[in-house]
């Protein structure tokens, strides 16, 4: 496989328990079309129904996919400050120089601001629970017939 971007070779690397095409020139990296997956699951443990959409719309670019030489499109990472490449046939997405690791800052602060939510519906639940029980409004009654 050659990277889109220098049509160098790309060799395998590990990044992150992953392994991964690199271009020894740009740093650029190729996963493939699961492999993104994998690495956002590093670090975010609510699956992927709460990961939310991976993007919506793309642009084609002049670049080609290392495997099918489709050009690949570019696209804004799950609606953050982020833009990747990816090929229309699922074959993959390209990533620049560390942006590897700015998917995983990204998650971890996705998954840190999900489960504020989600602790804060619990205890908003609980909270109407607690006012629709008979004591509460036992309570609230007796502060306003007395």
């Amino acid at each position: 496989m050659k990277c889109p971007r220098c049509k160098l070779d790309l060799t395998t690397t590990e990044r992150y328990k992953l392994k991964v095409n690199q271009c020894p020139s740009c740093h650029g990296m190729w996963f493939e079309q699961a492999e993104l997956g994998e690495l956002e699951d590093e670090v975010f443990d609510f699956g992927d129904r709460w990961k939310g959409s991976l993007f919506i719309d793309s642009t084609v670019t002049a670049d080609q996919c290392p495997e099918c030489s489709a050009q690949l499109q570019k696209f804004q990472y799950r609606f953050y400050d982020l833009q990747m490449e990816v090929c229309p046939n699922q074959h993959g997405y390209w990533l620049e120089a560390d942006e590897d690791t700015r998917v995983l800052e990204l998650m971890k602060r996705e998954e840190a601001d999900l489960r504020r939510k989600l602790l804060a519906e619990d205890k908003w639940a609980a909270t109407l629970r607690h006012m629709r029980s008979g004591s509460f409004f036992s309570r609230l009654r007796d502060k306003f017939t007395k």
